[in-house]
């Protein structure tokens, strides 16, 4: 299938797409911080450099975009119609680092929480984010 804008505005628009700060990232940030917990952003020392790190907590969150890293079942994670083999290889290699990502945190002694793009809005991500301080991630 032939995409329907042009190449350079593609990747104009593909160029837009952020990986740090979006908005359900902001949304787990502000919860977080209403419900107390100090957090440092991003810390590229840790696997996969996770979105957010409690360390007092000895805890990372990680707020995935649900169309990028393949959340199972949603909406939000279909396959593109055209260049399927890319996409395929793409979404696989996401998957694929996310999962070593994990394992390596929680080898060094990490507890990893997975905030999904479609659950970052949700009454219970207040529940589960608060489940941190009682070591239940």
């Amino acid at each position: 299938m032939v995409d329907v804008v042009d190449k350079a505005t593609r990747s104009r628009m593909m160029s837009g797409i952020r990986a740090q700060n979006t908005k359900p990232e902001l949304k787990v940030r502000k919860i977080l911080h209403a419900a107390g917990f100090r957090y440092r952003l991003h810390v590229r020392t840790l696997p996969g450099s996770p979105d957010l790190v409690l360390p007092r907590h000895k805890a990372v969150v990680f707020v995935h975009g649900c169309f990028w890293h393949r959340h199972r079942g949603c909406r939000f994670a279909y396959m593109p119609k055209s260049n399927k083999a890319f996409w395929k290889k793409k979404f696989d290699a996401n998957v694929s680092r996310d999962r070593r990502s994990g394992v390596e945190l929680r080898k060094l002694g990490w507890r990893v929480l997975t905030v999904w793009e479609c659950r970052a809005n949700q009454k219970g991500l207040n529940r589960t984010i608060r489940s941190l301080s009682q070591g239940a991630c």
